[in-house]
């Protein structure tokens, strides 16, 4: 089918073909574990499943900002999920998220392991485990929590909408780009306009909010996403490139924005994490062979 074919859905969808694109390999429409492959467990009380996607990114930026304020009890192990691979459909992975995506995290700090998917849950979680960047004030709470789930519903436009079409999809299709690319500049919007009025998001103290936020929205502003800056015109949204550039040279944020990370420069990758001093000693740079 051409971007410019008409379509007429069948009365009843069946798959029967790949869907195309570049995650064709891994789209399936049931659950549940395709293998049987248990988990690594490391030494830390924090064990976390991930890739350094947005979403993966915003839970290592909050293990490092918590071990920043000095919380020992957040120290981690970092395991790598390679999402092309299909490790996140092995029986281990699901086990922790039956909906087999990543980050995923076992806590296992106390006598029974806890389990917790989704990334704005793991923020809340150790939020509230280590009572840091979650407001305990009735207001300001809701203010963060507010934009935190205003994150999580909003995201899913920008990635699985706009970024598709934009750069996955086997074929452009005009309406579909459309589409989002206007959600995607009306939602810049809304966080410009936020930003306009305040230092963060949720308010004048940094939050979970701006971790959730960043690396979505900051990462799309300063043109870190999906090739598309000039597309979207990212430089019009001056606020939110404000509290970007903020973020990004936070010490915590940038240990963050490395972990699990498999593009880029190599000395930006820290593929899995066990120990701070990884971040001096086994970056892709040093591990990889000499020429």
């Amino acid at each position: 089918m051409t971007a410019s074919s008409e379509y007429t859905p069948p009365q009843v969808w069946t798959w029967n073909k790949p869907s195309g694109g570049r995650f064709a390999n891994i789209n399936r429409p049931i659950a549940g574990a395709t293998q049987e492959k248990d988990l690594p467990v490391g030494r830390h009380p924090l064990q976390l499943y991930s890739l350094g996607t947005p979403n993966g990114v915003k839970v290592t930026i909050m293990l490092e900002e918590l071990l920043a304020l000095g919380h020992s009890g957040a120290e981690y192990d970092a395991w790598l999920i390679k999402i092309g691979e299909g490790d996140q459909f092995g029986s281990g992975f699901v086990a922790i998220n039956p909906n087999s995506k990543i980050p995923a995290l076992m806590d296992r700090s106390g006598p029974t392991p806890i389990r917790v998917f989704e990334s704005g849950a793991i923020l809340m979680y150790l939020a509230e485990k280590f009572g840091a960047f979650l407001p305990t004030e009735a207001a300001p709470r809701a203010e963060c929590l507010s934009w935190l789930f205003w994150q999580m519903g909003s995201a899913p436009y920008l990635g699985g909408g706009f970024g598709h079409f934009y750069a996955y999809a086997p074929t452009k299709i005009e309406y579909a780009i459309d589409r989002f690319a206007m959600e995607v500049k009306r939602q810049l919007d809304v966080l410009d306009r936020r930003l306009a009025e305040s230092e963060y998001i949720a308010g004048a103290s940094y939050t979970i909010a701006d971790m959730a936020i960043f690396p979505w929205y900051g990462g799309l502003a300063k043109g870190l996403l999906y090739g598309a800056g000039e597309f979207l015109s990212v430089q019009e949204y001056k606020h939110v490139n404000r509290w970007a550039d903020m973020l990004i040279e936070r010490p915590a944020v940038k240990r963050g924005r490395m972990v699990n990370r498999v593009s880029g420069n190599p000395s930006s990758q820290l593929h899995e994490r066990h120990d701070a001093r990884d971040f001096e000693t086994r970056t892709q740079d040093k591990l990889a062979p000499a020429d």
